[in-house]
């Protein structure tokens, strides 16, 4: 792929590495790749960072016609900058993609998008432990029409923030409400994409959760009322007597990048991983029975985030003490020090950017 490069002539002033946000800074540049029908993806471009240009008739303004992906490069301690596993947020994009009918991007555009940008900004990339730049890739629907139809014209975009360590003093567990009034997603629809509406829709949940002390929101399932999800921005796990198990993937709920990690981890280790229904009802009896180990959610922002305390139809409970558990800790450990390429990678899925 032949990408133009028009390098910025105003530099902007680098943020305070030790005070970092998520979400808050971006680097100078951008990557920009057009989508024509008849023609297909073409004028790849990384153009300095600035706002778009968009008529108020685009698609994407009306009828929500976009889907995006998040991940992550790391520099390690000898001097390599890292990517995790974007290949497989390049299938996702396109997996979330085909539901919006947004026509299919080439992988290899994906990945060369991504590691071009990174490597032109590359003076963006934070150094102190814990740090990273976030990688924001997204389509749009840019075609100025006001009809529900598939668009002609999209945008392939990326954006770099460089981000803090999630946990600068270390794993702090989360409570968590779980969710009965609203509804997430159900069978059929779109909660298995990455797309902004499921995120729109949920923010009302996350600041009755907010008000009632409570850090993110559980959803359950969206016909029976009673069988758990996911965690707003996580997949969730549960150990129970011993047993992992997580939330099957039948077309309601993200299929994590950092979900598959864990559990791949998990096998790896010899741990047995059960992927099904979980119902509200069988979690309770897990933790009034002393049988709930732990939980936690696992996701792109936090990788492992254990969850301290639980609120299930007005009651509260406390997991493990409040405390993070040894399991949760363990997956920590182990695929930050993959992705920060501190030890060995047995899987492959580190890419370094030259």
């Amino acid at each position: 792929m032949d990408i133009r490069i028009e390098k910025t002539i105003v530099p902007k002033a680098k943020p305070d590495w030790e005070h970092l946000e998520f979400g808050v800074d971006y680097t100078d540049h951008m990557f920009i790749m057009d989508y024509t029908q008849g023609t297909g993806w073409h004028d790849a471009r990384i153009v300095p960072y600035a706002p778009l240009v968009l008529d108020p008739a685009a698609m994407v303004f009306h009828y929500g016609v976009e889907v995006f992906e998040g991940l992550k490069a790391y520099y390690a301690e000898d001097g390599r900058l890292l990517l995790f596993r974007p290949d497989a947020n390049a299938a996702r994009i396109n997996l979330s993609g085909g539901r919006l009918y947004i026509p299919e991007l080439p992988e290899e555009y994906f990945l060369e998008g991504v590691q071009a940008l990174v490597g032109f900004d590359r003076d963006w990339v934070p150094k102190l432990p814990g740090t990273s730049l976030y990688i924001r890739p997204f389509i749009i629907a840019n075609e100025p029409h006001l009809g529900v139809r598939q668009s002609r014209q999209f945008q392939f975009i990326i954006i770099l923030s460089p981000v803090g360590a999630y946990y600068p003093e270390g794993l702090d567990p989360v409570s968590i409400y779980i969710e009965d009034e609203y509804v997430r997603a159900v069978k059929g629809g779109t909660g298995f994409t990455k797309c902004g509406g499921n995120y729109a829709a949920s923010i009302i949940a996350q600041y009755k959760a907010k008000d009632l002390g409570y850090t993110q929101v559980l959803w359950l399932d969206g016909v029976e009322r009673k069988y758990i999800e996911e965690v707003g921005t996580m997949n969730v796990m549960f150990k129970i007597d011993g047993e992992i198990i997580t939330p099957a993937l039948e077309g309601s709920i993200l299929p994590g990048i950092t979900r598959d990690s864990v559990i791949k981890l998990l096998k790896h280790w010899g741990q047995k991983v059960n992927e099904r229904r979980i119902s509200v009802e069988e979690l309770q009896q897990a933790i009034r029975s002393g049988k709930l180990e732990e939980a936690f959610g696992t996701g792109t922002a936090a990788v492992i985030s254990p969850i301290g305390e639980l609120s299930i139809l007005g009651e509260q409970y406390i997991i493990g003490g409040g405390q993070i558990g040894e399991l949760s800790q363990k997956l920590y450990d182990a695929l930050t020090d993959i992705q920060w390429g501190r030890k060995e990678d047995p899987f492959g899925w580190t890419l370094e950017i030259k």
